[in-house]
């Protein structure tokens, strides 16, 4: 997945402002770290929104 589709999905569940800091603040319990440290660390972004999924109960349309 592309880093402009991920951000698109978080955007479409989250909002555009929340988004970026929910992605910033909260920890995947998945994965150890926020989204954005997943991000910055290589993290494959197929692999974060999974994990985004099951932490925020993403509804399967976006998934």
């Amino acid at each position: 997945m592309r880093l402009t589709d991920f951000w698109e999905r978080m955007e479409a569940h989250f909002g555009l402002a929340y988004a970026h800091s929910w992605a910033h603040d909260f920890v995947l319990p998945a994965l150890g770290c926020t989204v954005m440290q997943a991000i910055a660390r290589g993290e494959d972004t197929k692999e974060i929104w999974r994990a985004v999924c099951v932490s925020a109960e993403v509804p399967a349309l976006l998934r």
